[in-house]
């Protein structure tokens, strides 16, 4: 399950919305990909569901994960912050045991042990 926190969800309706976008079809991609210092970087976008993606609801709206990523998200909460550094998407994830100084780039436990989660 990954879910959204309060202002996490706004922001994305508000973008939705902004694009005209169909809330049934449309939402939030949360994948991974490798790069980074720590091995993995969250790749986030706005998105319709494609084959083989996972689709959890939650405040009304998508949230879309390809198979391949699930381990590596399951459980995670999606949040918006603004900071003195900028504003933007945050992901908070219970499967991370290392991250960079930057925030950028994490890493997880091997990918059995992330399964059994």
């Amino acid at each position: 399950m990954i879910t959204f926190t309060e202002k996490g969800a706004e922001k994305v309706k508000e973008f939705l919305d902004s694009q005209g976008a169909d809330m049934g079809t449309s939402g939030l991609r949360v994948g991974v990909r490798g790069g980074g210092c720590s091995g993995f970087q969250y790749a986030l976008a706005f998105d319709t569901k494609r084959d083989g993606d996972e689709i959890f609801e939650d405040h009304g709206l998508r949230l879309l994960v390809d198979g391949p990523s699930l381990p590596y998200v399951r459980g995670a909460v999606v949040d918006y912050v603004e900071s003195l550094q900028g504003a933007g998407f945050k992901v908070e994830n219970p499967n991370v045991i290392a991250a960079c100084g930057c925030g950028s780039s994490f890493r997880v436990a091997e990918e059995e042990e992330v399964s059994a989660v």
